[in-house]
């Protein structure tokens, strides 16, 4: 048996970081391994730190690479080192677990090395995990559907999102839709945060009905994108900003400029390509730093789909008590890499 190769070392944040198996390939398609990974996350790392700092975050584990099997695992190892960070999350189930909440690159890299090539963080931050600071859209296509179409469905949100005053922040998903992010005041909770954005994705909805839906059950689809109103639900959480995709070519989730709309090809955006980006351009979702806009507006759009259309709730996830009359599956859908 071959031996293996010893840790590398890496130094960031004033910590020593040993990532075992550095050899190891993560991406198939150009054959970049685990210190590949590592190195991608120090080239960005004060952009993907801004999308979660503070911020309880899911450990995606790959132990294989990005192409094997994983796990999610929302409770720290029991025999991590002293200094990362926690916060204490509670689930609709009553449960509870301490996540990980990175403070600095340091906490990045280490979930690295633990086999997490992807970061999915909560919308709160440690200091209220109650209440949402970002209203998140995401764009999900259904088989068929062409990104064009997406781009469209994403122009109409921001079209959206202007006149009620909210800025909004784009980034590719890293698969094959689009993820728009609202900062919001942090003085609303989970349900009130799903609420508006099941008003927003209505109203885009009815804008173009032949290509966006904002239907929960896959059946009544179609061949339209879908706009994913429950990504705003407790323990629901997307991709982060520069979050590296479990893909063959390590696609990465990374934002871009509404100018850059009609241009942007997710299949470029890659852990190859985007450090340069970023150190030319710097990172595109900047102007987010300390915006925090009122999430009334679409609570008002809320309240009219209510009162005047006579829209009442939309399905929950599945996890979730149902609603009257809401149908049940047998089994709860199972989650996959994208």
């Amino acid at each position: 048996m071959a031996a293996q190769p010893p840790p590398a070392r890496i130094e960031v944040d004033g910590r020593t970081l040993e990532i075992s198996h550095p050899d190891k390939v993560f991406f198939s398609a150009r054959g970049e391994t685990k210190l590949d990974l590592v190195n991608y996350y120090l080239a960005v790392g004060a952009g993907v730190l801004k999308g979660v700092w503070e911020r309880p975050t899911v450990l995606k584990r790959f132990p294989n690479g990005a192409e094997g099997p994983f796990f999610f695992q929302k409770r720290v190892p029991a025999n991590r080192p002293e200094w990362p960070h926690t916060a204490t999350v509670h689930f609709p189930s009553g449960r509870s677990a301490e996540e990980l909440c990175p403070l600095d690159v340091a906490h990045i890299i280490w979930a690295v090395n633990l086999g997490c090539v992807d970061f999915n963080p909560w919308p709160v931050r440690d200091s209220d995990l109650d209440c949402s600071d970002e209203l998140r859209v995401d764009l999900d296509p259904m088989p068929g559907v062409t990104f064009d179409d997406v781009r469209r469905v994403a122009g109409c949100v921001h079209e959206v999102l202007e006149q009620l005053g909210m800025p909004s922040f784009p980034k590719t998903s890293g698969s094959r839709g689009i993820h728009i992010n609202v900062p919001i005041e942090a003085k609303w909770g989970f349900t009130d945060v799903r609420q508006g954005a099941l008003a927003l994705a209505r109203e885009v909805e009815r804008r173009m009905p032949e290509i966006a839906t904002s239907k929960w059950w896959k059946e009544e689809r179609g061949t339209r994108v879908f706009i994913d109103y429950n990504q705003n639900a407790r323990d629901h959480t997307v991709a982060s900003a520069y979050s590296v995709r479990p893909v063959p070519n390590a696609r990465v989730s990374a934002p871009f400029t509404w100018d850059e709309l009609d241009g942007i090809d997710p299949n470029e955006l890659t852990i190859f390509s985007v450090p340069e980006r970023f150190a030319a351009i710097g990172d595109p979702a900047a102007g987010a730093d300390g915006l925090a806009c009122s999430l009334q507006p679409l609570l008002d759009l809320a309240r009219r789909d209510s009162e005047e259309r006579g829209l009442a709730d939309a399905p929950w996830p599945p996890h979730f008590a149902k609603a009257p009359g809401e149908p049940t599956r047998a089994r709860p859908s199972v989650r996959r890499a994208p």
